[in-house]
This record gives C-alpha cells, sequence and structure tokens, in this order.
C-alpha cells in the first residue's frame, strides 16, 4: 500500500494550500513521488495538536452494497467492515493512544461502517452526521454538493487547543470536497490537514496499517 508523509522540518506546517470553500473548488495537490517518511515527525505534529484528521472508513465486504441507504439504523442491509477493517480499525485507536495524539471531537457518516471504525478504535464520544454519510446516485446532485462543501468547511474548523478532530466518512465525499487526487483513496486510509485561517493545508496521507509506526516510527 502506499504511504505517503510529507518530511517535516522542525514540526513545520508543509503541503499545498487550499483555498477556503467559498473561494474556489481547486483540489488539494496530493503529495506523491519518492516521498520522505518521517513517522517520527509526524508523530510530533499530532502530538501538539491543532489538526484534522480525514479517514475513508476502514476495509469492508466487498460482495455487499447498501441496498436500503436511506434507513441507516439496518445494519444488515448495509456494506459493512470486513475481520480485517476491525482489526485494523482497533489498531488504528491503540496506536493513536500509544503515540500520545490527543483527540477532540469525532464525526462519522451515519453509515454503520464508518461509525464502527471509529467505536472500534476506541473514540468515546463519536457524533454521526449526514454531512460525512455518502449519497451517490440516492440523493440529488445539490445534497451532494451541499456534502462536499459542508466537509470542506469541516476542514478549515480548528480543534480545540491542542486537540485533533477525526473525521470518517467515505471515498465519493473525499473526492467530491477534495479532488481527483484522492481518487485513490484506500480503505482507511487518513488525510491529516492542518486549519488556518480559513483555509486547510495537508501534511500526510496514511495508510491505516502505518499508524502502529506513528506510535513506534522504529518498527
Amino acid at each position: 500500500m502506499k504511504t505517503i508523509v510529507a518530511a517535516f522540518a522542525s514540526v513545520a506546517i508543509l503541503a499545498g494550500a487550499f483555498a477556503s470553500p467559498s473561494a474556489a473548488q481547486a483540489p488539494v495537490s496530493s503529495q506523491s513521488a519518492n516521498p520522505i517518511v518521517d513517522f517520527q515527525g509526524l508523530a510530533q505534529v499530532l502530538r501538539a495538536g491543532g489538526n484534522v484528521i480525514l479517514v475513508r472508513h476502514g476495509a469492508t465486504f466487498s460482495n455487499q452494497a447498501d441496498l436500503d441507504p436511506f434507513t441507516f439504523t439496518d445494519v444488515a442491509k448495509q456494506r459493512n467492515l470486513n475481520d480485517k477493517g476491525k482489526e485494523l480499525a482497533k489498531a488504528f485507536g491503540e496506536a493513536i493512544r500509544a503515540a500520545g495524539i490527543p483527540v477532540g471531537k469525532v464525526y462519522t457518516s451515519k453509515f454503520n461502517r464508518a461509525y464502527e471504525t471509529a467505536q472500534l478504535a476506541g473514540f468515546k464520544t463519536i457524533e454521526t452526521t449526514v454531512d460525512l454519510s455518502e449519497g451517490g446516485l440516492v440523493v440529488t446532485p445539490d445534497e451532494n454538493t451541499r456534502r462536499a462543501e459542508a466537509l470542506r468547511t469541516m476542514l478549515t474548523k480548528a480543534p480545540a487547543p491542542a486537540k485533533n478532530d477525526i473525521l470518517i466518512t467515505h471515498k465519493p465525499n473525499i473526492i467530491d470536497a477534495l479532488g481527483k487526487d484522492w481518487f485513490d483513496v484506500k480503505e482507511g486510509e487518513a488525510s491529516i490537514f492542518k486549519p488556518e485561517a480559513g483555509t486547510y493545508h495537508l501534511l500526510a496521507r496514511v495508510q491505516m496499517t502505518d499508524w502502529p509506526r506513528i506510535a513506534s516510527p522504529d518498527r
């Protein structure tokens, strides 16, 4: 799996800026070829707080579909986490705690695969919101656009002091909000952003399998 992490210079804020949601629709540029992987630097940045961690829900059963996407409570008719997804969600939360990364607010889609990712990670206060829920063809184009705008707005909001907020959503929402550079976003992948003065800056993209390396950079 591809891990994309920026080089960190004295815990500086790096990577491309994204204009405020009302100003532009151009996507953030994702970092690509031959990145410098610095898990220790990333851990430092996250321990300092002030970041938003945007996560695509964990691994799911590829032979399942959302048969009743209007009824969020009917889990049996949704695509759900598989065993790998559950295992990695738990490891994700364990690594967050082992690394001493402070977690503030946690928001997820109303679909179970997103909520369960947060729950298995051990996050205590989880708020579900339609703004992070997958819409696709079952909602109007206007509603998909509204949700993309809502996600971008959430990325501009600074967490409480010395905290990191976590958003767990779906691939279509991420692509709609951030653009084609996220077309390859994997299940469980996190994009870490720094909100600042109404904008947000991409710091890193990290696969869920690599969070233990953030907790223990020498692994």
